[in-house]
């Protein structure tokens, strides 16, 4: 992801068992099939449940497969009730191939799910996506609650819209930060968890007296990205995922950077002394998620590490009492303000879009589901499963006409609840951060703590205040067929490569002329051209962020 699982940038992401998002209209009921106000009228548009709707979807990542459409207890619902089908297209692991595949033979799916990047805008300058000007108009959902400012942030240059944004929002969420093996840390004596030394010894702690443990698991890479952010104030993990470091107005190389430098030093070490997962370059999401399921780690870092927690809290309690996870406030270097660390960020943007090509046969259909998917029937269907099961109508809490009314078994059934959620996470396409967050947030409030959802706990109490604006850093990236855009695709092989290499390295020295390396590298293919670009666009973002 940088996966950000970013389901949840729930917050992502992100993302994500992270709870995200929903969205507001008038009162849906099952019985409506998603009324005038969800889909539009027989007169004004396409009206859900009354046609059949078929359509493919891909999800432009290595790691995304999406569950067959119509097996969880949400989508059956959704494709019995609103006749709706939702054929999947896998990247096969090769999402970049795959791409490339489908662009040159013009074989496209009717629905893309995908970043904001190069990819994006190659789609849109060979006119292979339907813009969504006129049904953003036509239907009623998309428009309240993405809202205008957030909708003129996506107009291409040619005026027009093209993508739905995926878990937008106007206030702060996300879920980055790190999660600890409770049953572990209080057999261990509870010890201080604050600072990067803090941090080491207790890890030190671990591997001794656990040797079939997990110290740290950094899932697929996303935890050294966070472990980054405890070395400097306000260094998000987009720094060292992006490859680039503010620095006045202008933005500068992440391997000359001292923070990137000192956090290199120190993942080489946890990584040399056996205290971090040895294949967290290398492993599967799966199999990473496999080891926090069955506790089998101490501590588990990653931009989005709600998802898989929330269900293993569930399961690892019902196995053992004493068991259990638990979210810490992010770790951070000693003698920087733990209020000021960042490990992760959150956009006004969101995390990625939806586009519907042309290769659809009826795309206003596909955009009127879309729509729905992101009103209030639509969002807290394919969140907590259909209208009976977790939830029975709605009422309105604070920012929220039309939030769901829980049900009782919403708190008594916890381990299939959150069985459903693992599966859907990965069908939330369009998350509505804003709905979803005030919907839960105002239950949750009601539960004694114990009762309380895992994720959402934790969200409030630590994720969503240590999470950076990251909104003016959006979309820098050039198209991959320009001077910079080739530029930027070297610089991130070496970038790979060398953190690879730095990770595996002897000695501190080696890991500090590792880094030396990749900058001179960096340099020869183009790297202070691309800074130049991206400063550029950093810029024009800032400019239009504040109405210039």
């Amino acid at each position: 992801m940088r996966n950000k699982m970013k389901f949840l940038s729930l917050s992502l992401v992100a993302l994500l068992m992270a709870f995200g998002v929903l969205s507001g209209c008038g009162k849906d009921s099952a019985g409506d099939k998603g009324g005038a106000k969800d889909s539009g009228s027989k007169s004004d548009g396409f009206v859900l449940g009354e046609d059949e709707l078929e359509y493919t979807m891909y999800g432009h990542y290595d790691w995304y497969t999406m569950p067959n459409w119509g097996e969880d207890e949400a989508s059956k619902w959704i494709k019995d009730n609103m006749k709706v089908n939702v054929k999947p297209i896998s990247s096969g692991g090769n999402a970049a191939q795959k791409f490339n595949t489908m662009i040159v033979g013009n074989d496209l799916p009717d629905v893309m799910w995908l970043d904001r990047n190069a990819d994006l805008d190659r789609l849109r300058n060979n006119d292979m996506l339907v813009p969504l000007d006129e049904y953003i108009e036509k239907y009623p959902n998309i428009k309240e609650w993405v809202g205008e400012s957030t909708l003129n942030m996506l107009r291409a240059e040619d005026g027009h819209i093209y993508s739905i944004p995926n878990w937008y929002t106007m206030q702060p969420n996300g879920n980055s930060g790190y999660v600890v093996n409770e049953k572990i840390y209080k057999e261990l004596g509870s010890p201080k968890l604050e600072t990067t030394e803090d941090l080491y010894a207790y890890l030190k702690q671990v591997k001794e007296k656990y040797p079939d443990v997990v110290p740290f698991e950094a899932g697929q890479g996303g935890g050294l990205e966070i472990l980054y952010s405890a070395f400097g104030e306000e260094h998000p993990n987009l720094f060292m995922g992006q490859h680039f470091v503010p620095d006045g107005d202008k933005l500068s190389s992440i391997f000359t950077d001292p923070v990137f430098r000192e956090a290199m030093v120190y993942m080489n070490k946890l990584y040399s002394e056996r205290l971090i997962s040895q294949d967290t370059l290398t492993q599967t999401l799966e199999q990473s998620k496999e080891k926090i399921v069955s506790g089998r780690f101490a501590v588990f870092a990653e931009s989005s590490p709600t998802e898989s927690a929330n269900l293993a809290d569930t399961q690892l309690k019902a196995e053992d009492p004493d068991a259990g996870l638990k979210m810490i406030w992010p770790i951070h270097k000693e003698g920087l303000d733990k209020e000021k660390i960042t490990p992760g960020t959150w956009s006004q943007l969101g995390w990625n879009v939806n586009v519907i090509t042309k290769a659809a046969k009826n795309p206003e259909a596909i955009f009127a589901f879309l729509d729905w998917m992101v009103g209030p029937q639509g969002q807290s269907t394919i969140f907590w499963g259909p209208e009976g099961l977790y939830w029975d109508g709605t009422h309105a809490v604070e920012g929220v006409d039309e939030a769901p009314v829980f049900t009782e078994k919403y708190t008594t059934d916890v381990e299939n609840r959150d069985k459903l959620m693992n599966v859907t996470n990965s069908l939330q396409w369009v998350g509505n951060t804003v709905f979803l967050d005030k919907s839960k947030t105002a239950y949750e409030m009601t539960l004694p703590e114990d009762q309380q959802n895992w994720a959402t706990k934790y969200q409030m109490s630590i994720t969503w205040k240590t999470q950076l604006n990251s909104t003016e850093f959006q979309n820098l990236s050039p198209l991959p067929e320009t001077e910079e855009g080739m530029a930027e695709q070297r610089v991130n092989e070496i970038y790979d490569e060398a953190r690879a290499k730095a990770l595996h390295a002897k000695s501190e020295e080696d890991v500090l002329n590792i880094l030396d390396q990749a900058e001179k590298d960096a340099q020869t293919v183009g790297y202070a051209k691309l800074l130049e670009f991206k400063t550029q666009k950093w810029q024009d973002n800032k400019a239009k962020m504040s109405g210039n």
